[in-house]
This record gives structure tokens, C-alpha cells and sequence, in this order.
């Protein structure tokens, strides 16, 4: 697959249904560039990474995590440079981390048949932990755009962060706008909250992990629509 441009610093490398994949966000500064999320694995980062070598981009100095799970984080042992994600991220995946150890490999693959379809073959599930840890809010200058990190209340789970990159007027949302796995059921006082927070940001185009994008209007109204 090949990058989807959004603006002129803006990329991302799309979502694939069958894997569960979600998109990884890249953000290209002028003096680093920031990507958003891990992968779902090592094999799901290279390709993006691949893809990024084939328009002479260069790697992310920076890797955004927007929460804890899986798909967007067990290839963090293989990105370029650091990770960065917020306290209860961290917590969360050192919990997950704990329990693979104690109850073996097999439970977490029976979760989905995405997730055995993204380890078939016996690829290893290795879960690593953030280099940077923030407690409410972060940000990053890039050089030429400054990456605003946002830890909010969401439907999806309660360590998500959103990622502002001023300038560009584009939000990664991550899978914030999205119900509770596995029943996708979302609390309407926890969109509303979220439909509150995305409301203040000066941005226009909002990126969701496994979705085109959508403008912050559409967003917000998908969001009221369960209040």
C-alpha cells in the first residue's frame, strides 16, 4: 500500500480491514518527523516504514501512541527511534504485558480472528513500553508544526490521546470516537465529552484509526448522534 496524503506535512498509511490494522499517522517536520502509533506488529510497522522509504521520507523520530491496545502498539520494539504515550497507556500495557506472561500467548490470540491472522505463522507477540511518559497533556515541536497531545475521556477506552497538529489543522483521533471492544457499545455522557473537547480544537480534518477521514463537523455530529 502507498501513503495517503492529507497536507503538505501530513501522511498517512491506511487501515486494513482484514488484520485490523489501523492507519499510521506521519508527521513531517521541518527539523524530525512524528508518526502516529506503533502497528500491530513488527511486520505491520515495516511496511509502514517502506512505504516511507519509497517517497524518500525519513523515519520518525517520534512514535505518538494514541492508547494502549494491541493493534496500535505491539510493534513499538520495532520503531525508529521513541515512543511516547500517556501514564495510564503505560500502566495498561505493562498489565497486558503481565498477563501473556503468566497465562501464555494463546489467550490473546483467541481474542480475534484478526490477531491470529496478523501473527499467523508463529510471529512472535512482543510488547514493549513507552520511552516518554506524560500525565495530561504534551507537546512537540517538530519544527515548522507543533504536535499538541491531548489525553481525554472517550466511548473507546479512558487512556486515549489525541494528537493536534497545529498549522495543519489536523486531529489523529486514534479509535477515541469508537464504542467499547468487543460489543462497540459507547456511554453517551463519554461522547459527549469527547464531542466537547474536539469542538475546541482549531482543526478541520479529523483522522480516525480505521476509517477515511472526516471533517471535525462530521465528527462531532456522529458523536451527539449517541448522546
Amino acid at each position: 500500500m502507498k501513503l495517503n496524503k492529507v497536507t503538505e506535512r501530513i501522511r498517512y498509511y491506511p487501515f486494513e480491514k482484514e488484520r485490523d490494522r489501523p492507519i499510521l499517522g506521519y508527521i513531517q517536520g521541518d527539523n524530525f518527523s512524528v508518526a502516529i502509533d506503533a502497528g500491530h506488529s513488527e511486520a505491520h510497522t515495516m511496511e509502514f516504514y517502506s512505504a516511507l522509504r519509497e517517497e524518500g521520507l525519513p523515519l520518525p523520530k517520534f512514535t505518538i501512541l494514541t492508547h494502549w491496545h494491541w493493534d496500535h502498539t505491539f510493534g513499538m520494539h520495532a520503531v525508529n527511534g521513541q515512543c511516547i504515550a500517556n501514564s495510564l497507556t503505560d500502566c495498561y500495557l505493562r498489565q497486558f504485558s503481565h498477563r501473556i506472561d503468566e497465562k501464555g500467548i494463546e489467550e490473546f490470540l483467541s481474542l480475534d480472528e484478526c490477531i491470529r491472522k496478523e501473527y499467523d505463522g508463529n510471529r512472535p507477540v512482543i510488547i514493549s513500553f513507552p520511552d516518554i511518559v506524560f500525565s495530561e497533556g504534551f507537546s512537540i515541536d517538530a519544527g515548522g508544526c507543533l504536535i499538541r497531545l491531548i489525553r481525554c475521556s472517550s466511548p473507546h477506552t479512558d487512556d486515549s490521546t489525541l494528537a493536534a497538529v497545529e498549522g495543519e489543522r489536523v486531529l489523529f483521533l486514534g479509535d477515541a470516537a469508537g464504542g467499547v471492544y468487543p460489543t462497540w457499545n459507547k456511554n453517551p455522557e463519554l461522547c459527549r465529552r469527547l464531542a466537547d473537547t474536539i469542538s475546541e480544537l482549531d482543526v478541520d480534518i479529523c483522522l480516525k484509526s480505521h476509517h477515511a477521514p472526516q471533517t471535525k463537523a462530521e465528527i462531532i455530529e456522529e458523536l451527539r448522534v449517541q448522546v
